[in-house]
C-alpha cells in the first residue's frame, strides 16, 4: 500500500537559503529512486523560514530503505543543525 510522507523543516533564522538549498540538492536525487512514486517541495507564501516536503511512496519499506541512503542522510544532517527543531516527519495513508 503507498505511503505518503511530509516533511515540515522551519529554518533558523537566517538560514532560510541553506535549507532551501538542502532540498534543491536531495529532491533530484530522491525523484530518481524507484520506489519514489512523487516528490515535491514547497515554501511557505506567509511564513518564510517554513518548507515543506511531501513524498509518495511505493510502501513503507521504500521508505526505510531510502532513509538509509547517503543522499537522504546527508540530507537529515546538513538540514538538522539549519531548522529550530527536530527532524521528523509524518507517514500517512488517504482516508478517502
Amino acid at each position: 500500500m503507498e505511503l505518503y510522507i511530509f516533511g515540515r523543516f522551519h529554518a533558523l533564522e537566517g538560514s532560510e537559503a541553506a535549507v532551501a538549498a538542502a532540498i534543491r540538492e536531495v529532491v533530484p536525487q530522491t525523484r530518481a529512486e524507484p520506489t519514489c512514486l512523487g516528490i515535491q517541495a514547497f515554501h511557505s507564501i506567509r511564513e518564510p523560514r517554513l518548507f515543506y516536503i511531501y513524498s509518495r511512496w511505493t510502501d513503507e519499506a521504500a521508505f526505510e530503505y531510502h532513509a538509509k541512503l547517503p543522499h537522504t542522510v546527508r540530507f537529515v544532517g546538513t538540514v538538522e543543525k539549519l531548522i529550530d527543531h527536530p527532524v521528523s516527519v509524518t507517514r500517512a495513508r488517504p482516508i478517502a
